[in-house]
């Protein structure tokens, strides 16, 4: 009985021309993801901006947002988000940083309380002062930036220059276009975030490191093929697992938007995006790169038709 294939076993695709169309998408979205978070910056949630957020939910199933809005904002704490999210009455109040410290922060909460605990359910109350707030944006930041320079470092060390330089890129590539994702989406930025891109980060080097294996593989067996060629030979050989990892990890990630719930739902959305995007880079940014990096055998002379179908 014949296995199932994914991806045609003689397949010649030509992945290189589509890198006419990839680079200047990614280099827009780029472009668009700097001007605003200069402009705009990300939306950061409670734990990196301090405050009090509290999730209530209607007993009757229905929450009337205006009236919350509007007797929130009566408090006199400072301006108030107040947003409903699921489908059964819930809703989010976010109050600002009080200056009077933890007894202030104490007192917005028990006001809360006070005045909507006859109709609605508090499912959830945090409060975060600003010493903690800011010591979450060091420790966040620092884990990022260490985390990215040791995958760098490993890129380097794990192939030849020119590979490695490649796989810088599409990895930087990746960690811009999810933070798009955070600054034009204006989906909340948080701990669970940071999480989020550094597991996105660890799935764009397992995408590259897939294809840049093939592709050394291929550059000592074929040394006079040409880099277009190559690259394309190697991403035809591991388009089947591509597919099968890409595909298995997202509809697992679908099921936990659709069924984890609210406090796992955020995180689901931006792995399911970076799924997205590591495949789309390690195909379209990351090889088609070593066309212009200049890829050992490049200006070889071309292999005829019958060697390099034979490669497959």
């Amino acid at each position: 009985m014949r296995l199932i294939r994914l991806w045609p076993e003689n397949s010649h695709f030509d992945f290189m021309r589509l890198r006419r169309f990839s680079f200047p998408l990614s280099a827009a979205i780029s472009i668009a993801t700097a001007i605003v978070l200069v402009t705009i910056g990300l939306n950061f949630g409670i734990d990196f901006k301090g405050g009090t957020l509290m999730e209530i939910q209607a007993k009757s199933g229905q929450a009337n947002v205006a009236q919350i809005r509007q007797t929130a904002e009566g408090f006199g704490f400072g301006d108030v988000e107040v947003q409903e999210f699921g489908t059964g009455g819930e809703v989010s109040l976010r109050f600002p940083i009080q200056a009077g410290g933890e007894s202030a922060q104490a007192a917005v909460v028990q006001k809360a309380r006070d005045t909507f605990s006859n109709e609605y359910e508090f499912r959830r109350v945090e409060t975060v002062g600003p010493r903690v707030s800011g010591e979450l944006v060091q420790s966040g930041t620092i884990g990022v930036v260490l985390s990215v320079i040791a995958v760098l470092f490993y890129l380097w060390f794990r192939f030849e220059r020119e590979l490695a330089v490649a796989s810088i890129i599409g990895t930087l590539h990746d960690i811009v276009l999810t933070i798009g994702f955070f600054v034009i989406t204006r989906h909340e930025f948080n701990m669970t975030s940071i999480a989020a891109i550094l597991t996105i980060v660890g799935y764009s080097l397992n995408e590259t490191v897939v294809v840049f294996d093939r592709t050394r593989e291929l550059m000592r067996r074929y040394k006079t093929m040409p880099a277009e060629e190559l690259l394309n030979l190697s991403i035809n050989h591991t388009m089947s697992r591509t597919i099968m990892t890409a595909a298995t990890t997202a509809l697992s990630l679908l099921a936990l938007v659709l069924f984890g719930g609210q406090a796992i739902q955020g995180f689901a959305q931006v792995m399911l995006y970076g799924v997205v995007i590591c495949t789309y880079s390690a195909i379209c940014i990351s090889s088609p790169m070593l066309i212009y990096i200049g890829l050992r055998g490049s200006e070889s002379v071309k292999v005829p038709e019958g060697r390099a179908a034979a490669a497959e």
